[in-house]
């Protein structure tokens, strides 16, 4: 168990958490005025990208040179992390609106957690830690200012502001996450 705790908190996780909750109740009081509709997705796709934000900076240690000669196997622990975020991040807000708010249904909420954490994960791969979040906050500045969502691209660069059911928004969420979990827990962080 010492492990466990050495590792969250080489991983900034503590932070990481503080930061997620943070978030989450301030989406939560915004939505509170009741200037959007229930229906409108931005409220619940910022929350959910505010979280894997907050928690991408510990998809990198304080020494990668010394995490890649640990005795131990990295894959299955980095693939753990990932999904563990997806998880977390998917939580909060179901937690949130159990307050009284209702800001997305579970399937969105499932839909772009992973979606969102794959991406972090890919970003984590490519551009290291420090700069995983700018996948993720990209693609959602990309879809906030995207023309309607008439043809299968422009359902695949909006995907996180979709309605869940969405069959181009489901398989882009899917293939990110898969594709974010793979290579995140094979190559790890970038130096």
């Amino acid at each position: 168990m010492r492990w466990l705790t050495l590792y969250a908190r080489s991983r900034q996780v503590p932070a990481s958490l503080a930061a997620v909750a943070i978030s989450a109740a301030t989406v939560w009081a915004l939505a509170r005025d009741g200037n959007d509709g229930p229906g409108d997705p931005r409220l619940p796709a910022l929350v959910l990208a505010a979280g894997a934000t907050a928690a991408s900076i510990g998809l990198g240690g304080q020494d990668l040179a010394l995490d890649r000669t640990a005795a131990i196997r990295w894959v299955p622990r980095r693939a753990a992390h990932v999904l563990l975020i997806g998880t977390v991040v998917g939580a909060v807000l179901p937690a949130v609106q159990t307050m009284g708010e209702d800001l997305a249904t579970t399937a969105f909420v499932v839909r772009d957690s992973a979606g969102l954490t794959g991406l972090v994960a890919v970003g984590a791969t490519v551009f290291g830690a420090q700069y995983a979040w700018t996948l993720p906050i990209s693609w959602l500045a990309l879809s906030l200012f995207a023309p309607p969502p008439t043809s299968t691209p422009t359902q695949v660069a909006t995907w996180m502001l979709l309605p869940p059911g969405t069959t181009a928004a489901t398989w882009t969420a899917l293939a990110l996450a898969v594709t974010g979990t793979a290579a995140y827990a094979v190559a790890g962080p970038r130096r």
